[in-house]
């Protein structure tokens, strides 16, 4: 009975790689073709300096992305992680003005970043909220905390040590130090996504959680972890971005989630579960990113940036439900 489970289970994630490949070669064929057509718009876009840019400007959210993207294909979401990236920043910042040292400060707060997730966690997989729901209102509490503890006003962390601050500021090789973080992490759940045992287990869950449950996976569990791994990078994304800017502003993050869910999207996570790749959210990400990059090269109006942005994002959300609608 359990290989007629999860014989289904396996064709199905088969099916949804063969998709996730065609997606993945498509977006990689719009961005070179983006690349070249900008090339002749603007001597400015084939740079060094500007490819540096894009890169400084999308790898950290890439952290981001890579819990989003697992959590979309267990078949949840989390519109808080802008607020968690906050409050990772202003945690770790308060307790290093109150004297503690910057890596212990930042271990804690991507500590209580994954106490979030497993708060969010807990109310989805034992209360029985969703996920929308539950990380709305997550949203909305982190960042009042977050105003709560600064008072309203931004932390200024200019004594930050040297060593600290080259996390984010740094480089090696004139590569930035957050470039290689956010391809190691990429690098790790790409494979873990795509090989590891344990993680297909995601897939199961996201594609027929009744099915996943009949072949003896515990799907609670499952999402429960995949919703703290989540919270966690974000609150590690969280981190170095207090390491970059030498601040903790409350306010920031207003807003990240649409693009973090927005690149995992276009990338080819379904908002309905059960496929999705890291690789492709990546591509989803650096989209976005040449998108922004080619807007601001051609003198285009920020009011408009936000436009283009949601139109891609309704697009890429109508492809997905149209492809849905085709596999039921």
């Amino acid at each position: 009975m359990h290989a007629d489970i999860k014989a289904p289970s396996e064709a199905r994630r088969i099916n949804f790689a063969r998709l996730a490949s065609m997606r993945e070669a498509g977006l990689i064929v719009i961005i070179l073709a983006l690349c070249i057509a900008m090339s002749f718009a603007s001597p400015h876009f084939l740079t060094w300096g500007n490819f540096r840019a894009m890169l400084m400007s999308f790898s950290i959210e890439g952290i981001v992305v890579v819990g989003m993207t697992i959590l979309l294909i267990v078949g949840g979401i989390d519109l808080s992680v802008g607020s968690v990236v906050c409050f990772s920043m202003v945690v770790s910042g308060a307790l290093f003005l109150a004297g503690l040292d910057p890596w212990t400060a930042s271990l804690i707060g991507i500590g209580v970043s994954a106490l979030i997730g497993a708060a969010m966690g807990f109310f989805v997989t034992v209360v029985g909220l969703n996920h929308f729901i539950t990380s709305l209102a997550a949203m909305v509490i982190v960042r009042g905390m977050c105003l709560v503890i600064t008072k309203g006003t931004p932390l200024s962390l200019f004594t930050l040590p040297p060593a600290f601050k080259a996390i984010g500021q740094g480089s090696f090789n004139n590569i930035p130090y957050v470039i290689m973080i956010f391809v190691v992490v990429v690098a790790i759940f790409d494979f873990l996504l795509r090989r590891a045992t344990a993680f297909r287990k995601v897939f199961y869950t996201g594609s027929n959680e009744k099915a996943a449950q009949f072949s003896g996976i515990k799907t609670r569990q499952v999402k429960f972890w995949v919703t703290v791994l989540c919270s966690t990078l974000a609150g590690l994304a969280g981190v170095i971005y207090m390491a970059r800017f030498g601040a903790a502003t409350p306010t920031f993050g207003a807003g990240m989630e649409l693009n973090i869910i927005a690149a995992a999207v276009i990338g080819g996570a379904s908002l309905n579960g059960g496929s999705g790749t890291i690789f492709g959210a990546i591509l989803g990400m650096a989209l976005l990113s040449v998108v922004t990059s080619s807007l601001i090269l051609l003198d285009v109006s920020v009011y408009w940036q936000d436009m283009i942005k949601g139109c891609i994002l309704l697009a890429a959300v109508s492809i997905d439900h149209f492809l849905h609608r085709k596999k039921s």
